[in-house]
């Protein structure tokens, strides 16, 4: 079993930054190609970013293009989202998801990720 945790969320003014953290433990022998996602209220949940366990290659959301960063660490199985240049609408919960293994294509749909965190609530205020 795998757990995922994430942290570093909060409150921020817009055009503020936030750094998401995202480790996993537990049985996390492998690589995981990990992702962010995140759910804002009444909406469904939608692709942030994603970073590739074999070639390190990331991936965005067209919109969060040039503002939010992925990034993995030295320490195996830890993601980091640097979320810059914020906006009210960045309002969400933020969720960290892994798939072990995995090499793409299609980073971004969700169903493809087998461990997701409990999310951490990121609130961007006007």
């Amino acid at each position: 079993q795998v757990q995922l945790v994430e942290s570093g969320g909060g409150l921020v003014q817009a055009g503020g930054s936030l750094r998401l953290s995202c480790v996993a433990s537990g049985r996390t022998f492998g690589r995981y190609s990990m992702a962010w996602f995140r759910q804002a209220p009444g909406k469904e949940r939608e692709f942030v970013a994603a970073v590739s366990w074999s070639t390190g290659s990331t991936y965005y959301a067209d919109s969060m293009k040039g503002r939010f960063t992925i990034s993995r660490d030295n320490a195996p199985n830890t993601v980091h989202l640097q979320m810059n240049s914020l906006k009210p609408e960045d309002t969400a919960v933020y969720y960290c998801a892994a798939r072990q293994w995995y090499s793409g294509p299609d980073y971004s749909n969700q169903n493809i990720y087998a461990y997701w965190g409990q999310g951490t609530q990121v609130t961007v205020s006007s």
